[in-house]
C-alpha cells in the first residue's frame, strides 16, 4: 500500500549486470523512471567490489537514483550508497535493520513463499524483493514472483520489488500486479 503522496505507478529498479561499464549504466538511468539501482558483487572480492561501488554509486546518485549495495554494509557505507540489499535469513536482515536503517535504506530479498516473505517482513525492511539476481532471466517474469508480488502489494504496507523478465515488455506484466517497483 503506497502512502498518499507516492506516485501512482510502478517505478523501475535496475540491477547492475556483471561488468557493466559506468557509461552504459548512466545511459540506462536516462531510459525511464528509475528509482534505484542494486549493485551486486557478482563474485568480486571485497576490495574490487568496493572500488566498483565507489565508481558507480556517485554516477547513479548524480542521476537522482538511489544506489543500493547488495550484501556488504561496510562497502555501502564507504561508497556512500543510499542503501543495503540483504539476501539471507531473517536474523541477518534483523541485524542489518537494527544496525543500519537509521543511515541506510535496508531492503530484503530471498523469499520464495508467503511464509518466508511474512517472516522477513517482520524485520520491517524498506522493501521486499521477489526474484533472484542472475537466475530469473527468462523473457517472461517467473510466475512465482508475480503471484508473491501481487499478494504482497495487496495485503502488506511494505513496498515490494518484483523482478521482470529479460523482455522489456514483461515490465507491464509486473506493473499489473500492483507492485510498487519492477
Amino acid at each position: 500500500m503506497n502512502p498518499p503522496d507516492a506516485p501512482d505507478r510502478c517505478r523501475i529498479v535496475l540491477i547492475a549486470p556483471e561488468g557493466i561499464d559506468p557509461g552504459r549504466l548512466t545511459a540506462a538511468l536516462d531510459g525511464g523512471d528509475v528509482a534505484s539501482l542494486i549493485l551486486p558483487a557478482w563474485g568480486l572480492d571485497d576490495d574490487a567490489f568496493q572500488r566498483r561501488a565507489e565508481t558507480i554509486v556517485p554516477a547513479v546518485q548524480q542521476h537522482g537514483v538511489a544506489a543500493m549495495i547488495a550484501g556488504e554494509a561496510r562497502i555501502a557505507m564507504r561508497a556512500r550508497a543510499d542503501g543495503l540489499h540483504v539476501e539471507g535469513s531473517k536474523r541477518d536482515l534483523e541485524e542489518a535493520v537494527s544496525k543500519h536503517q537509521a543511515r541506510l535504506m535496508v531492503g530484503a530479498g530471498g523469499a520464495a513463499t508467503r511464509d518466508e516473505a511474512l517472516d522477513l517482513g517482520e524485520a520491517r525492511p524498506d522493501y521486499l524483493f521477489f526474484g533472484r539476481f542472475g537466475y530469473d532471466n527468462k523473457p517472461e517474469p517467473h510466475p512465482r514472483n508475480l503471484r508473491l508480488g501481487e499478494w504482497w502489494a495487496e495485503v502488506v504496507e511494505i513496498p515490494c520489488v518484483v523482478i521482470a523478465g529479460s523482455d522489456v515488455a514483461s515490465v507491464a506484466t509486473v506493473a499489473a500486479t500492483g507492485a510498487e517497483f519492477v
